[in-house]
């Protein structure tokens, strides 16, 4: 087995979950990324943990979708109960068919969203990472030879995580002293959002592997403005371009895409938090510098700002601040490296992707 996969394992134990000889391990996975799985057992087997594996089945969520009845869908008690249980969810991406779902109702992936939430938020409580294993779908769906993509992978996995949090934590510092982000994209997006009593937070690699992103939450009913998001959405095995969002008072009251707009529709119309933004990022890993329809690396890939409809993540909203809920959480992405520019409190502090702490930036 390759050297990087059981590097990739040990960078998720040690220090994305920091798992112990007491814990309860969950690993889900595709079949796809099988050999990362072998060796995070090996891992696991080293400190004493106690895992179990959760296959993902796309062909087989996709039938049963397609058979299911939406007003069906309810929490399945036995997976919240065993989430419970679990100190440690380790989540591997890696799909052999991006599209299988491409042809299910969005009403009923909503409705397995809202149905799912409970599991989701107790996930949320424990220690958890979600990353990815080089598989071929995904491969080909970045329009990448299988071996280049997995050197695209591992490059944006395993780099210096220490200097990359000292790097990132500069614009954290500027959102914490802030109160008002605007976001200027050539003559299509321009959009401004309180963050004032929020938090900034530093993603380098506790909870997604690969990390590299700042992400705080905007006050709820304080965004105001437009936003087309110039690179493409994958969302139930479907591509939906150019999404323009136009907010008032917080709510997204004008909506459009250039294709698949029932898919954000559907999105819109899950739950009143679903209009609202829930996060604001900047990406910040310029290992990652292509955009590959994999959000997980495509959000933290430099230049680029992406904002989340829906749920807010706890972290960045201090205890007794009101946060944006929802069971969904978007994220779409703005490409900023020309004609663009990111303000805090009136100053500039991003311009065409370089940021005012970095060389280059006057």
């Amino acid at each position: 087995m390759d050297d990087r996969i059981h590097r990739h394992a040990e960078i998720l134990v040690d220090q994305c979950t920091e798992v112990g000889p007491e814990d309860n391990v969950i690993v889900r996975a595709s079949p796809a990324a099988e050999d990362l799985v072998v060796a995070l057992y090996r891992k696991l087997g080293e400190i004493g943990a106690r895992p179990t594996t959760h296959w993902g089945n796309a062909r087989a969520g996709r039938e049963y979708a397609r058979a299911m009845d939406e007003e069906q869908y309810r929490t399945a008690e036995h997976e919240l109960a065993e989430m419970e249980e679990t100190d440690v969810v380790i989540m591997i991406g890696g799909s052999l068919n991006l599209s299988e779902s491409s042809d299910v109702d969005p009403a009923m992936s909503a409705a397995a969203s809202k149905a799912h939430e409970p599991v989701f938020k107790e996930r949320l409580e424990k220690r958890w990472v979600i990353t990815q294993h080089p598989a071929t779908g995904s491969a080909q769906k970045a329009e990448m030879p299988t071996d280049a993509y997995a050197e695209f992978v591992w490059n944006a996995v395993d780099k210096d995580w220490e200097a990359q949090r000292e790097f990132q934590q500069g614009m954290v510092d500027i959102l914490d002293e802030g109160e008002e982000v605007r976001i200027v994209s050539g003559d299509t997006t321009d959009v401004t959002m309180s963050v004032e009593g929020m938090v900034g937070c530093n993603d380098w690699g506790t909870a997604n592997m690969p990390a590299g992103e700042v992400f705080t939450a905007p006050v709820p009913d304080s965004v105001e403005g437009e936003v087309l998001f110039d690179k493409p959405l994958m969302r139930n095995g479907r591509e939906i371009t150019d999404v323009f969002l136009r907010f008032e008072s917080g709510e997204v009251v004008d909506y459009d895409a250039a294709g698949h707009v029932d898919v954000l529709e559907s999105v819109l119309d899950t739950d009143a938090g679903a209009r609202r933004l829930g996060e604001l990022g900047i990406g910040m890993n310029r290992d990652i510098d292509r955009f590959t329809y994999n959000m997980l690396f495509d959000e933290k890939m430099g230049d680029t700002v992406h904002l989340a409809l829906g749920d807010a993540i706890d972290e960045c909203v201090p205890e007794g601040v009101e946060a944006n809920e929802s069971a969904q959480h978007v994220d779409m992405i703005v490409d900023m490296s020309e004609d663009s520019r990111i303000e805090v409190d009136g100053e500039v502090v991003q311009r065409d992707g370089t940021f005012r702490f970095e060389d280059g930036f006057e």
